[in-house]
């Protein structure tokens, strides 16, 4: 559901599974809404959290393949990822795969003074990453290239929780709102790649987010525009 801004009152809803969110289902304020926001990403990381390793590597593993069968990546030359941490769902396989390909690998490096997100290609996953901002692999400024957003062929996004609409939560802080909010109206593709548990019905979003296009998990593809098929599980 989305809220129109500022001085909005907005009702969310969740599903029969979600009961356990319902002292704050139902944001009447803004203010309601951003806890409804904080208590969907606790109750998702918790479930994302539990996941054991191997499950975690084959459900990353379908639904990168997924990824990697959609028109909009097979045509994309320039690929905007990200290097995952923690329980998300591990991109690695497929980074290397875009520079196995020769295609344009780019990756995000967070300006915390900026509060922004830079861009940078990438062309070897070992020498030209560091740890940077929360421990997360970043590019190397001085070794990577600064590219334009208007480079980017197709852009894979990180997050929390989404709903099948594309709306998205992310890890709070921001950094991604902005860059989508920043993009043009003719942006790329925008997928976000994620565990079917990350998925529910609804998320409370505002006027100033973004929506993703797409939202790829292990077992269906939910297509905001029906940009690929949505297949239903």
């Amino acid at each position: 559901m989305r809220l129109s801004g500022p001085t909005s009152a907005a009702r969310w809803h969740g599903a029969e599974r979600w009961r356990s969110l319902a002292a704050v289902a139902r944001p009447d304020t803004d203010s309601d809404a951003v806890a409804v926001k904080a208590a969907l990403r606790r109750e998702i990381l918790a479930r994302r959290d539990a996941l054991d390793s191997d499950t975690r590597g084959r459900l990353s593993t379908a639904a990168l393949a997924r990824v990697a069968a959609l028109d909009a990546f097979r045509r994309a030359r320039v690929v905007l990822g990200y290097a995952s941490f923690g329980s998300e769902l591990e991109t690695r396989p497929f980074l290397q795969a875009v520079l196995a390909a020769g295609r344009t690998l780019v990756l995000p490096r967070v300006e915390r003074a900026a509060r922004r997100l830079a861009l940078h290609q990438v062309r070897d996953l070992d020498t030209e990453l560091r740890p940077g901002t929360w421990g997360i692999a970043e590019p190397v400024p001085a070794r990577c290239r600064t590219v334009t957003r208007a480079e980017i062929g197709f852009a894979l996004v990180p997050g929390v929780v989404f709903d099948p609409g594309g709306g998205r939560i992310g890890y709070g802080a921001g950094y991604y709102d902005r860059l989508l909010a920043e993009w043009p109206a003719l942006a790329p593709a925008l997928v976000a790649v994620a565990f079917e548990l990350q998925v529910v019905p609804a998320v409370p979003v505002f006027d100033t987010d973004r929506p993703v296009d797409l939202v790829v998990t292990e077992s269906r593809i939910y297509s905001r525009l029906r940009l690929e098929p949505t297949e239903e599980p």
